[in-house]
């Protein structure tokens, strides 16, 4: 599969060539503003599909969204048959097209110049409508609401927002390039029908200003609480990894708290809203941590350095049990409700302890009720 891509420094172009880059059975040329109409008879050759990212979307004066939209369309159109060849087409348009605005009607003559090309060639064209684009490396304070809350956000600065329950609907980029690809790869294996299809980026998602807007100023307000939001599935995820990527190097990083006394250091490292909190601890040399137990609290503990003595009392019936554990073989060791348990540091160096536990601690209700463990040897 070789591929002429347009447009390819765009915010989508410059995904999707980052794709097809880790692909190994694909190839692609790419035509910028720096190439001109000359150029096109020499990129098209051995093409097997075209690309056609390239457009104007905020010009200085509206007649550039014909020249830079529908005329550039035309030409690309014209020096593809100049070829001899009928090469398939996969435009990316907007949403816009289906509105009489200056940016718009622009979109909707080159869908429509590409369409007739279809037609008149029989060959096989692509046309996706894509709504908002969000996702990395799109330009700041240019023309991506999304691009700009979290430019703007992570860095202090004032966002502007017109009307917080304005809705908008939101195609991830990385979506959009995995579409793309899949569509190239039919049409260039010739497994596409030979019509004119208007295709679809999908999932689609539809978020209001304020939403996002929110959503993002959460996502900054983690740093402080260490509650993250649920950023491991859908639309959250995405927008979650999209605001990360607008960070500067310089926040990269965040201090966190660490809490220390004369048996060694605790520190919180993220806490969720359903699944619990994750934190580490360490222990000198011989002390004892924990002597206490759980109703409904459960955890799970990694000694990642050092050696560890776990001991457990049954709150009832008084059964005792240990366990040894160090930081040369990775074991979880997993508290039971009901049980007292604790930690010892048993091995001649610090102890390094990772702990999760399935919620966030909470101060008036710890669930946490002091009960020492004592060896069956020194019990009484």
């Amino acid at each position: 599969m070789k591929l002429l891509i347009t447009g390819s420094n765009g915010f989508v172009g410059r995904n999707l060539t980052v794709h097809l880059d880790e692909l190994i059975d694909s190839d692609y040329v790419t035509f910028t503003r720096k190439d001109s109409l000359e150029d096109l008879p020499r990129l098209l050759e051995n093409v097997d599909c075209v690309v056609h990212l390239a457009g104007v979307n905020r010009p200085k004066a509206d007649d550039e969204f014909i020249k830079g939209n529908t005329e550039f369309t035309n030409a690309l159109v014209s020096a593809i048959e100049n070829t001899g060849r009928a090469l398939p087409i996969i435009y990316s348009s907007s949403i816009q097209a289906e509105r009489a605005n200056p940016y718009g009607i622009s979109k909707l003559n080159a869908e429509n110049a590409i369409v007739e090309y279809g037609a008149r060639n029989d060959v096989a064209v692509r046309v996706y409508r894509l709504a908002n684009v969000f996702g990395k490396w799109c330009k700041a304070n240019y023309n991506s609401m999304v691009a700009t809350f979290c430019y703007n956000i992570c860095r202090d600065l004032p966002i502007q927002i017109n009307d917080e329950n304005a809705e908008v609907k939101l195609v991830y980029v990385d979506d959009v390039c995995a579409e793309l690809i899949r569509m190239a790869r039919q049409i260039s294996a010739n497994q596409a029908a030979k019509d004119v299809t208007y295709g679809k980026v999908e999932p689609v998602y539809t978020a209001t200003v304020g939403e996002i807007s929110q959503a993002l100023s959460d996502f900054k307000a983690s740093r402080t609480s260490l509650v993250t939001e649920r950023v491991g599935d859908g639309f959250t995820r995405k927008l979650y990894s999209t605001y990360v990527s607008y960070l500067p190097t310089e926040s990269f990083s965040y201090k966190v708290p660490k809490y220390g006394d004369e048996r060694g250091v605790f520190v919180e490292m993220l806490k969720t809203k359903d699944s619990g909190q994750f934190s580490f601890f360490t222990a000198h040399p011989g002390i004892t941590r924990g002597g206490h137990y759980h109703h409904t609290k459960n955890e799970k503990f990694l000694v990642i350095k050092g050696k560890a003595r776990f001991c457990f009392r049954h709150m009832v019936t008084g059964e005792f049990y240990e366990l040894f554990t160090d930081g040369d073989t990775p074991e979880i060791v997993e508290t039971a409700p009901g049980w007292s348990h604790d930690i010892t540091n048993v091995g001649d160096d610090e102890m390094v302890v990772m702990l999760w536990a399935n919620e966030i601690f909470d101060r008036e209700y710890p669930d946490t009720y002091a009960a020492p463990v004592q060896p069956p040897e020194l019990q009484q």
